[in-house]
């Protein structure tokens, strides 16, 4: 089928940047290319390189790295139907030069004041200049949901003739519904030469749906963002679009289990923070809180969950409140190594119940309530294994990724990241017990060149 081809663009370094407040430094995007590279994206549409120099700087770097092998998808560079842009596009040697222009009668009378046949002519005229320059061409045609049918038919056919590959269908205003986007894609995929890029805006809150009816109508390329980010409202999201292509057509586009290490990437230079309940990495998306909710997961989690949350490297966990049912509150206290009658759990629960305006309890909480109903001293069991984040600070005069390299071999180290701000490195440590933790963070202070390190333990992870 032909949905099976499909891949990812992520435009979050174009697209994305074009949020507003989101500025990405030149660090920045090289980091969140290498990161996306990771996940399995199949193209990275790295930026507009007119816009700005450190634009500019940005995606040479980046197409830097792709020569050098360090990253592996298309980087594809953006650029309008003027020969200034492709040029400078074209002398970064991107992979790709994606040209667009406005086709709806509502763009070319108020944006561009040419006719329709004036724009088949620049169209024509700007995909030919640069597949002159020796890259493969995209056209997106702007606006293109609401442009007439058979004219938006006539500027495929002119940008596929001039040396387009690729055709972008950009629902710029995100006004299509499902059910018209696979008709739309469907009768477009008759016309012979050319692929398929949806890009859906989110406007109605359609723009998933919009791109998996694209998908059905034969569009190859899925254009996302991380987070969702992008003008207005956004694009597609990312990880919803790759989780629903995993659910219904079981097609992985990316690696599922980095999705909330991308998430939490994105969110930190972005500076926009992710709902709670944003779908798949999310806060609360694996978070169940009703009680009959909760005694389905603990009996079986398929009755509340779509899909295993270690998929996507997540946990799943619940809340206790006043929602929560008898058997949540039972495998709470036999999680903590607690173990209280069938009198005692009503009497807790009644407690809880009987205390409306309280969101959550903690375990701590729990701990005391169960004291004062029992009047005993519980203990609860140790936990199995210690987590815990480790900051490190190097010396000025040092190379910091020669201490990363002697930090990531010391036994219990499970990921060092070298991070920008007030410390130079970040570790993730794994230990058995508080003993073995102490001794893991007296290697790592050991270690030539780290001047102090700040620890911070785990308490819970969602």
């Amino acid at each position: 089928m032909r949905f099976l081809k499909v891949g990812i663009l992520d435009s979050t370094l174009r697209e994305g940047e074009q949020t507003p407040g989101v500025v990405f430094t030149t660090e920045q995007r090289v980091e969140i290319a290498k990161a996306l590279s990771e996940l399995g994206v199949s193209m990275i549409e790295a930026g507009h390189p007119a816009v700005s120099p450190d634009i500019y700087e940005g995606i040479k770097r980046i197409v830097k790295l792709k020569k050098e092998g360090e990253i592996t998808p298309e980087i594809v560079g953006h650029s309008r139907a003027v020969k200034k842009d492709i040029e400078i596009a074209a002398e970064l040697e991107v992979d790709r030069i994606a040209i667009f222009y406005g086709i709806s009668d509502i763009h070319l009378k108020a944006k561009t004041g040419k006719t329709r046949e004036e724009a088949l002519n620049i169209i024509a005229e700007a995909v030919s200049y640069a597949k002159e320059h020796g890259a493969k061409v995209r056209f997106t045609a702007e606006d293109a949901t609401r442009a007439d049918l058979e004219y938006l038919t006539q500027v495929i056919k002119t940008a596929r003739d001039a040396g387009a590959d690729r055709i972008g269908i950009a629902d710029t205003v995100g006004i299509l519904y499902p059910a018209k986007t696979r008709e739309l894609f469907s009768y477009l995929s008759k016309i012979p030469g050319v692929e398929y890029d949806i890009h859906a805006h989110n406007d109605l809150g359609l723009a998933v749906a919009n791109s998996l009816a694209a998908v059905e109508g034969g569009a190859t390329i899925i254009h996302a963002t991380v987070n969702g980010l992008g003008e207005r409202v956004g694009i597609t999201p990312l990880q919803v679009i790759a989780a629903a292509l995993k659910y219904h057509f079981n097609v992985e586009v990316v690696k599922l289990e980095l999705l909330p290490k991308i998430s939490s990437l994105i969110e930190k230079y972005s500076g926009i923070p992710t709902p709670p309940n944003f779908p798949i990495t999310g806060d609360y998306a694996f978070l169940h809180k009703a009680g009959i909710h909760v005694q389905g997961i603990l009996n079986d989690p398929r009755t509340y969950e779509f899909m295993p949350p270690e998929t996507f490297g997540r946990n799943r966990d619940y809340v206790i409140d006043k929602y929560t049912g008898k058997h949540a509150l039972k495998d709470r206290f036999e999680r903590l190594g607690v173990s209280l009658s069938e009198e005692e759990l009503e009497q807790v629960l009644a407690k809880i119940k009987s205390n409306p305006n309280v969101r959550f309890y903690r375990d701590v909480d729990l701990l005391e309530i169960a004291e004062e109903v029992t009047g005993r001293v519980l203990k609860p069991r140790p936990p199995e294994k210690v987590e815990a984040l480790i900051s490190i600070k190097c010396d000025s005069n040092v190379y910091t990724t020669a201490v990363t390299r002697k930090i990531s071999v010391i036994p219990g180290v499970k990921e060092v990241m070298e991070i920008s701000g007030d410390y130079d490195i970040l570790a993730k440590i794994e230990a058995k017990d508080p003993t073995e933790l102490n001794n893991i963070i007296e290697s790592i202070r050991s270690v030539k060149g780290v001047s102090s390190t700040l620890t911070s333990l785990v308490l819970k992870k969602m």
